[in-house]
């Protein structure tokens, strides 16, 4: 093998160098790989692949290790191959990921494809050690598992017999790393190899896919394989560091870490906010005309609502009731006159359809489903549901950051709008949607159905409850934005007020009001009012302000409103509110969003309350040791470049500097924190409960788990004995009269129910409220944050937003 031939990465030189003395070699855990010198340093250079020269080469017997416990009863499990059908010699094999996939693209493709699922990953890096070799270009040590080996070599007996094979995992970089490695572990040879990719689950989808197959994209699994060997390399090194300076089981994460400083650090600017008392002054107006009411019934004038905005040209200062006083005095003794009036329209426009992080946010907000639930369902919805004429998939893929629309996509849903709404619903020209992420795959498509025909009311009878709601909600999203804009007409109006002597403009005190009207539905006709923030501008309880105000016109004041507010901190982060600021520094990508928030929970660093995310005390100490020794790998504007480092490996950059760069840095970082960090206590002396374990007769301590404080016996590990803390929510029970407590079920879900529990078995998912109910006095229950429902006769009942949260209105 002459030296021109291969071309690797020096890691001396910092630069691609062509190998001198290459030899191809075989690396411990059976991947190829060549080793030859730098022509220019003379440092080793070593490079992953096969080459020709690989051919002529025996391979070595790999042989992984494994733990000596139970591995004999692990591996007699293995042998039994699952179920499935047999390829027959001649047939062309088809490779999924899930076997739901599998069953509706096999029942698409028909006769002569023989479709079988790769349950996921097939092969990973071994759990028991780093697999990663940082010596030879960091190169990763694969194994599949014990329970993957029959299914493995299922697989590479249907390959052995078919004519052709196709790979048709998921269209993103996991999808395209998990086809290579059923290639590279059932010994596929990569002439035969077809890679197939498609958006949707659809006839059209899957023909058009087989009918423009391509090879593997390496660099694409190059960046899957960068991130991965990344991940490993922190958190394998730095979890053994927590072990030793903190305590044991605690671990770490490149981008979960990330996600945990940020809900640290709003938690302590929440801690350090200082709350500051302001003021507004509204104003209850009415034109003159309505002084005499012509009904004669005694209803109340017409007016509109003003709010005071300048007070001599500058910015009102209102900062106590006393400030406030004054400025009442004087405006209840003064002329009101019209100034300037606006008379305009508004255009609302609709919002793209969905991508991963709009969605969760979405499916949050309207529907409270978590991140993992939401995308769940979505898999569901992507795979396949029987529609009573097969398996059918209904969305397009729910893993994408891109708000691109097939034009045939597009052109359905014109016709439908066409059909349903009429042609004044329809935009003149299909919308484009411009996708904000700068690393979208615009070959991706938004999230969508896959096909407007089906309706949510069509697919209702087939999905379950939740299937529907998610359903309903990207079909509607969709289609409204294939729709025209709202319009509104707006009212805009100075409104001045001061002695009636002096002209409007000169007078001290300045309102404004304003207004719109819904003239023209268009997309909220499918979507409603999207923007929790946003007015319901079709809410006609509000007060509108008079289209047929004219400068100049005197006023008359009705009643002012003096009100006193006081500036809030930033609001914790929700699971949608932390993927949206994960999505806006661009951490992580659209596959990984729900995984961050669901491990940074289950390592207890972050527990949710009422669905708001709260770091935990450990949480917060690991975070602030991971800043001071480690600042790059928890530091937003450094992962949000290394995502990008890893786009460029995707459009072919090369991997090993990247992670080299990287871990240059790390290891430095790591040896000076192992040698800094002090061995932090963290252990307390064991809060007493003040009563003695009925088991062993030890005090009761009150103890920290997974999801939060419990009681336990203080002889612990002799005596496991447990039990909840009763937190009374001041209700009781309507079965028994006991007390109403707090619970927790065994996945750590929120709970509520009877202390006397087992003899009672009352229980509820909602927070039960102490005002019984106005109707037939049963228990009251906080639905959400606007309403309460009797849980015997479901009497709905609004909350009060002045009073406590939970307290309904009297």
């Amino acid at each position: 093998m002459s030296s021109e031939e291969l071309i690797g990465y020096c890691l001396k030189c910092k630069e691609k160098r062509p190998m001198l003395e290459a030899t191809a070699e075989w690396a411990a855990n059976g991947s190829p790989g060549t080793r030859g010198k730098c022509p220019v340093c003379g440092g080793t250079i070593y490079k992953q692949g096969r080459t020709a020269a690989h051919e002529d080469l025996p391979k070595p017997l790999v042989t992984a290790k494994r733990p000596p416990s139970d591995s004999k009863s692990k591996e007699k499990k293995s042998t039994k191959s699952p179920k499935s059908s047999v390829a027959r010699k001649g047939e062309k094999l088809v490779i999924v990921e899930s076997p739901t996939k599998a069953k509706t693209i096999g029942r698409y493709l028909g006769r002569g494809y023989i479709v079988k699922s790769s349950s996921g990953h097939i092969r990973d890096l071994l759990k028991s050690r780093l697999s990663v070799d940082v010596e030879n270009d960091f190169a990763p040590e694969y194994r599949v598992p014990n329970e993957k080996r029959a299914l493995v070599k299922e697989l590479k007996k249907a390959a052995a017999q078919s004519s052709e094979i196709y790979l048709a995992t998921d269209p993103d970089r996991e999808g395209e790393a998990i086809a290579w490695h059923v290639m590279e572990a059932a010994e596929m040879d990569p002439a035969r190899v077809k890679r197939v990719v498609f958006q949707e689950i659809t006839p059209p989808a899957i023909r058009a896919a087989f009918e423009q197959p391509r090879a593997i994209d390496m660099d694409r699994v190059e960046a899957q394989q960068a991130r991965r060997v990344l991940d490993r390399l922190v958190g394998y090194q730095l979890s053994p560091l927590l072990w030793r300076k903190i305590h044991g089981r605690l671990s770490a994460g490149r981008v979960q870490s990330v996600a945990v400083r940020m809900v640290v650090e709003r938690e302590r600017e929440i801690d350090a906010f200082t709350s500051v008392e302001y003021w507004t002054i509204d104003a209850e107006l009415s034109q003159p005309k309505f002084r005499i009411d012509p009904r004669g019934n005694g209803s109340r004038r017409p007016f509109f609502l003003g709010r005071l905005h300048r007070i001599n040209g500058e910015d009102p200062v209102l900062d106590s009731e006393k400030a406030v006083e004054p400025h009442l005095e004087a405006l209840k003794q003064a002329s009101w006159e019209v100034g300037n009036v606006n008379i305009g329209t508004r255009t609302r426009r609709p919002s793209a359809p969905f991508t991963t992080s709009t969605l969760q946010q979405e499916a949050s907000r309207r529907l409270g489903l978590g991140t993992n639930r939401t995308m769940r369902i979505a898999q569901e919805l992507y795979e396949g549901i029987d529609t009573g004429e097969g398996d059918t998939g209904l969305i397009t893929y729910m893993r994408t950051d891109s708000v691109t629309v097939a034009g045939v996509a597009q052109d359905q849903a014109r016709e439908f709008v066409k059909s349903a709404y009429g042609p004044d619903y329809l935009p003149e020209k299909p919308p484009v949607y411009k996708t904000r992420s700068k690393t979208a795959q615009e070959a991706h498509e938004a999230v969508r159905p896959t096909s407007v025909e089906r309706t949510p009311a069509a697919m209702k009878p087939h999905l379950s409850k939740d299937q529907y709601r998610l359903y309903k909600l990207i079909w509607e999203r969709f289609v409204a934005s294939q729709m025209a804009p709202a319009l509104y007409d707006t009212v805009s109006a100075e409104i001045w007020a001061g002695p009636e002597t002096t002209p409007a403009e000169e007078r001290p005190y300045l309102f404004r009001a304003s207004g719109s009207t819904l003239t023209f539905r268009g997309f909220l006709a499918v979507y409603g009012t999207e923007d929790p923030d946003e007015e319901d501008e079709e809410n006609t309880d509000l007060p509108q302000i008079p289209s047929d105000l004219q400068a100049g016109e005197p006023i008359d004041l009705l009643e002012l409103l003096p009100e006193q507010h006081f500036t809030q901190p930033p609001p914790r982060f929700s699971e949608a509110s932390l993927v949206k600021a994960l999505e806006e520094h661009e951490i992580g990508r659209p596959s990984t969003y729900a995984s961050i928030i669901s491990t940074i929970q289950n390592r207890g660093y972050v527990e949710q309350e009422q669905k708001r995310l709260h770091p935990t005390e450990i949480g917060a100490i690991v975070n602030d040791m991971l800043v001071q020794y480690f600042p790059d790998v928890v530091s937003v504007d450094f992962t949000a470049r290394m995502e990008d480092e890893l786009d460029g490996i995707a459009d072919g950059k090369p991997w090993v500097p990247v992670i080299d760069e990287f871990y240059q840095q790390f290891a430095t970082n790591l040896a000076k924190a192992d040698e800094a960090l002090p061995k932090l206590d963290i252990r307390k002396e064991p809060e007493l409960v003040g009563r003695d374990c009925p088991q062993s007769g030890h005090p009761l301590v009150y103890r920290e788990g997974r999801y939060g404080r419990f009681i336990g016996c203080s002889h612990y590990p002799h005596c496991r004995y447990t039990e909840q803390i009763l937190v009374k929510v001041g209700v009781t029970c309507p079965k028994c009269g006991g007390d109403l407590i707090e619970k927790r079920s065994k996945r750590g879900r929120l709970f509520y129910g009877c202390s006397n529990y087992p003899d009672c078995d009352w229980t509820n998912w909602k927070r039960p409220l102490p005002q019984p109910c106005p109707v037939c006095g049963g228990v009251m229950v906080q639905e959400n944050k606007e309403t309460a429902k009797c849980t015997v006769c479901e009497h709905v009942v609004h909350l009060d937003p002045t009073l406590q949260q939970g307290q309904p209105i009297k």
